[in-house]
Formats: structure tokens, sequence, C-alpha cells
């Protein structure tokens, strides 16, 4: 089984790239991931997926352009997403037993849709 939540962003809230060396700027990254655990919490909870033993994630972008990215760059926006999964109460961690996921992917922009973020959650056996 599988499901696709999408997330409530036009473009990764954080990125490795991201810089908060300054405790203003932590004290900023930390409210974004709190931000993001609850966003993502609250939507994978009104997709109604059951607890699972098992899950794999992915995140998944269309930017609104075809700029060169790195994909590596969401992973910062793809770890809080799965900390979600535990907050929503799908997986009891996110350590390996529980959890695994794939690097995420960056689609090429479609000029009949803006840019949008998802989740892939499907079910490990």
């Amino acid at each position: 089984m599988s499901w696709t939540v999408t997330l409530p962003y036009l473009r990764p809230p954080l990125s490795l790239n991201d810089r908060y060396q300054t405790p203003a700027g932590r004290a900023v990254h930390s409210a974004t991931v709190r931000r993001i655990r609850a966003d993502v919490a609250l939507l994978i909870r009104n997709a109604k997926i059951p607890p699972q033993e098992s899950v794999h994630v992915r995140l998944h972008y269309r930017p609104k352009d075809n700029r060169r990215r790195d994909a590596d760059n969401l992973i910062a926006t793809q770890k809080p997403c799965v900390d979600a999964l535990v907050d929503a109460g799908v997986v009891p961690d996110d350590c390996a037993p529980y959890v695994d996921w794939s690097r995420p992917v960056i689609h090429e922009a479609e000029k009949s849709h803006g840019a949008v973020l998802w989740l892939v959650i499907e079910e490990r056996t």
C-alpha cells in the first residue's frame, strides 16, 4: 500500500545549504523544523494512514522552473517529514527497523502546474 501526501509548501522550507550559525539562526531553524513536523503530522493524520510496522519514505519536488538544483539539499526538509510519521503514530520510531528512505527526487517543471512538494509513504512488508 502507498500514500501520497501533498505538502503545503511551494518550495522546500529547509535546505542543507542553509546556514544557521548564530543563536538567532538556530532559533529560526528549530521553529521551521517544528512547523514542518506539525504540518506534516496533521496531513498524515488527515490522510488516515494506519499504524505500520515499517515504511519507505521519499520526498518529491516539482519546482516552478528547471534551474539546476541538488536533490540532496532536500534531505533537510525530508528529515522532519520522517519525524512527523512518528508524531502522527504511523511508526513507533524513525530508526532503521521502522523507516527507510530514498534520496529526494526533483521532477521537471510543468508549465501547466505550479511548484509542489509531496511525500510518498509506502508500506514495507
